[in-house]
């Protein structure tokens, strides 16, 4: 596992940085750009970045918090780790396209189910950390993203430009995460 810890650091970095790639760069403008243009081009993109960013250090919080918690897995659990490691892969392609039409139902929803799944790969991660074991603080921080992101998607639907703040909502799962290691001394965090 502690190899599995050592490319989940270098993917989720990777990642994060690649989420910058499709902001519109300089040479866009034919000369220099008024606050409008700047507004224009960029809030959209940025907008999506910001989401992506957070989204994907919850998750890299959550991963090395589990691997904490639970430092051994058998065959099953790493490929499940990797599959969830290809999720996080795959979130500039998806933040891409959701930074360039973030109003757009079709986009909001591809996004939005992109997250549930990365949310729900985390969740049944956890599960599996945690067999055998009584923690339903960290079960809860694992499954809040999972209802978030899914309420979130089911409103992309018909309102996309709503949809972005109720995912927003899955931040909170960092305070029920807070609240279980601090109830928990003995297990890292």
């Amino acid at each position: 596992m502690r190899r599995l810890e050592a490319l989940s650091n270098t993917i989720f970095g990777v990642a994060m940085t690649l989420l910058a790639y499709d902001l519109p760069k300089a040479r866009s403008f034919a000369s220099a750009p008024s606050w409008i243009d700047l507004v224009r081009t960029y809030a959209q993109p940025i907008i999506a970045l910001m989401i992506s960013f957070i989204v994907a250090g919850l998750f890299w919080l959550s991963h090395h918090r589990r691997l904490a918690f639970a430092p051994e897995g058998s065959r099953g659990v790493v490929f499940l780790n990797l599959l969830f490691l290809l999720s996080i892969v795959l979130l500039p392609v998806t933040n891409g396209l959701y930074g360039a039409y973030r109003l757009d139902d079709v986009v909001a929803v591809s996004y939005g189910c992109h997250l549930t799944m990365i949310a729900g790969l985390n969740a049944l991660l956890w599960l599996l950390a945690l067999r055998g074991s009584h923690h339903p603080e960290l079960l809860a921080s694992a499954v809040f993203p999972v209802v978030v992101f899914v309420l979130g998607t089911a409103i992309a639907f018909v309102a996309p430009a709503i949809a972005q703040y109720i995912w927003c909502l899955a931040f909170g799962s960092m305070v029920v995460g807070w609240v279980a290691a601090r109830r928990q001394p003995s297990q890292p965090s």
